[in-house]
């Protein structure tokens, strides 16, 4: 992880030259240039937080011809199936790399190698070895690399963690969360060699906010399993799934997540308990936090916020502004260690030291 007091090498925006800029969001000049490595659901989402903050998105890379132009056609930038070719020919400023886990193969070290500042979609790989080779190419080119956590900017999450900075919390002591879907998604993603199960592709998401408002665990202990989809060909990920992270002073978070539940309907919650507060989240943008010392008092957040807009925005500010992004590649690493110490406990069928 980049220290607060260490500044990114990589290409940054020359503003003095007199121009007038392009545009700006947040006081943050955005004249990037800006391309995706992947060009599926979660790429086009990072696409249009590029239109909205009025980036150039000048390129894209897919696996296949066709979906390459297709969504180059869609965004209006040049398709590309060849990754080198387009780092050859395109000035990049910032790659978005929206890959399935198992398709990570040193484009991130190749890109942070060429000067490109990084945001890279979670989970970031498969293994550690690969997680830490990604680190390490970002950290000695010096670029801005960040991870797509996006959860952690929705403004419920923000207002916890502006109270907690204000000492309104007081110390959290639980954390408790869930995952619940149930929809067959693509195929990688039913193979846990290619997505590492659900724990590892989508409960990480809560994972990294028990991770945020706790900090880092000691141990972890999981079970898990295929139950509701042994009978679909090539579907071998868990689909129910438990963990518990220990802290050795105490503090619990316990996280579960199923594809078994209501068809259609994503249902992500998580509850922090800490001293002088709990927080209630129905989402990353609504929420209840409920005062409990002294005077009771309850403030509820809901709002509408694009949580891609503003993780895109500030890896802006943080380019402009050679700084940390709020959430680093390091970050993706660390609690990519968390879920696949939990896939080793439900194997191992023990409790894991981290």
């Amino acid at each position: 992880m980049e220290r607060a007091n260490e500044r990114p090498r990589g290409r940054v925006l020359d503003r003095a030259q007199g121009e007038p800029d392009a545009a700006r969001v947040g006081g943050h000049v955005s004249k990037l240039r800006v391309a995706t490595l992947g060009t599926g659901a979660i790429a086009a989402r990072h696409a249009g937080a590029a239109a909205a903050l009025s980036l150039q998105l000048v390129a894209c890379c897919g696996r296949t011809e066709p979906k390459a132009a297709e969504f180059a056609a869609k965004f209006n930038c040049a398709a590309y199936t060849d990754f080198e070719r387009m780092l050859a020919e395109q000035r990049l400023d910032l790659l978005i790399v929206a890959l399935p886990p198992h398709a990570h193969s040193g484009q991130v070290e190749k890109a942070a190698a060429a000067g490109i500042h990084l945001l890279v979609e979670k989970p970031i790989a498969l293994t550690m070895d690969r997680a830490m080779s990604m680190v390490g190419a970002a950290k000695r080119a010096g670029v801005v690399a960040a991870c797509g956590f996006m959860y952690r900017f929705g403004d419920a999450v923000l207002h916890w963690d502006a109270r907690a900075v204000a000492g309104a919390t007081g110390r959290a002591g639980m954390f408790v969360g869930e995952f619940h879907c149930n929809a067959l998604h693509a195929d990688w993603w039913r193979e846990q060699r290619k997505s590492g199960g659900q724990m590892v592709e989508q409960l990480i998401h809560i994972v990294d906010l028990a991770r945020h408002q706790l900090g880092e665990p000691q141990s972890v202990y999981a079970r898990g399993g295929n139950f509701f989809h042994r009978s679909v060909d090539r579907y071998d990920s868990d689909d129910v799934s438990a963990m518990i992270l220990g802290y050795d002073d105490g503090r619990v978070a316990v996280l579960n997540a199923t594809n078994g539940a209501i068809p259609g309907k994503w249902a992500k919650g998580w509850q922090v308990i800490a001293e002088r507060m709990t927080g209630q989240f129905t989402g990353w943008n609504a929420g209840t936090l409920t005062r409990t010392q002294g005077e009771m008092s309850v403030e509820r957040i809901d709002t509408q916020t694009d949580v891609f807009v503003a993780q895109l925005a500030d890896v802006v500010g943080a380019i402009a502004s050679n700084r940390p992004p709020r959430v680093t590649l390091d970050d993706g690493a660390q609690t990519l260690r968390i879920v696949l110490a939990a896939r080793d406990s439900i194997a191992q069928q023990r409790e894991i030291r981290l």
